[in-house]
């Protein structure tokens, strides 16, 4: 970790809501001028799409929740680098028509690497590998603030197939077979970082989710409460929490439940302090 370069790690598999707290990010970067770079998970896949599907053809196990199928070696040497000296460098990778002709680049292909901006405040990485700890790699020991974004397992596959099916065009039966691949992985690679990360983000339904292959709508925020933990509760106002987010309460002493339609704000009475502190240790250092 470091107080001059400091780095934000939000880590969640696909569909888990990261891309919703990578904006409530922005929102408070924009708001306390913070100047971030930022890391796209998607962007140290090791393979582009064809190469991927050929390699899942020949190994039906294979996913991209699979240390494997990542770069994760140079994942862990860019954050060591901006630990260091704020140096460092990232890809973009096209999901669709949209990013393809942001990037200027195919569908399913990786554009050029890049080198950050110099004199950033911090990096901010959203992703599925923010955390990993292996025999190979060590990237949990880099960042100073760790995010977990996971809903529970019913919940990501509902988002997941309603993504797939209606951004992709992917059949139920193609998804379910993406689900099923990635199962050794998830619980292998996916669910032990959520032991790193200092609070974690759960999101919970208050509807009926027990066949997810065939629940016809994603339940909305208010139908969802979400469960939030934190790794050393030391230092958290819980009173002041429970006060301003209206129907609030703690299950245990180092978790607060809210109402899925709070999670922005509750995001940024906890993170919008957290984040200021690492920029402002930093800024004092510069």
């Amino acid at each position: 970790m470091s107080a001059r370069h400091p780095i934000i790690s939000v880590t969640g598999s696909s569909g888990a809501g990261t891309t919703s707290v990578r904006n409530t990010f922005e929102q408070i970067f924009r708001r306390e001028d913070v100047s971030a770079v930022y890391i796209e998970g998607d962007g140290f896949h090791a393979y582009d799409r064809d190469t991927m599907r050929a390699k899942m053809a020949r190994e039906p196990t294979l996913s991209h929740f699979a240390p494997r199928a990542n770069l994760l070696p140079e994942l862990e040497e860019v954050f060591r680098s901006y630990g260091e000296n704020g140096t460092g460098r990232t890809r973009h990778y096209a999901h669709d028509a949209h990013d393809a002709a942001r990037y200027g680049i195919p569908e399913g292909a990786f554009s050029e690497w890049e080198e950050f901006q110099p004199g950033s405040d911090l990096l901010f990485y959203e992703g599925l590998h923010g955390c990993v700890v292996d025999n190979a790699v060590d990237i949990a020991r880099y960042p100073d603030l760790k995010i977990g974004v996971v809903p529970v397992i019913n919940l990501e596959w509902i988002q997941k197939l309603h993504r797939d099916r209606s951004t992709r065009g992917y059949s139920t039966d193609a998804v379910t077979d993406v689900i099923l691949r990635r199962m050794p992985d998830y619980v292998q690679t996916i669910c032990p970082q959520f032991s790193w990360t200092d609070i974690n983000f759960q999101r919970v339904p208050m509807v009926d989710t027990s066949n997810p292959f065939i629940a016809r709508w994603i339940p909305t925020a208010d139908e969802s409460m979400v469960v939030i933990r934190f790794k050393d509760p030391k230092g958290i106002d819980f009173s002041y929490l429970v006060s301003m987010i209206h129907d609030s309460f703690m299950s245990r002493a180092n978790s607060i439940v809210i109402p899925g339609g709070k999670l922005d704000l509750a995001m940024q009475l906890i993170l919008t302090p957290i984040i200021m502190q690492l920029v402002e240790r930093r800024r004092r250092l510069a």
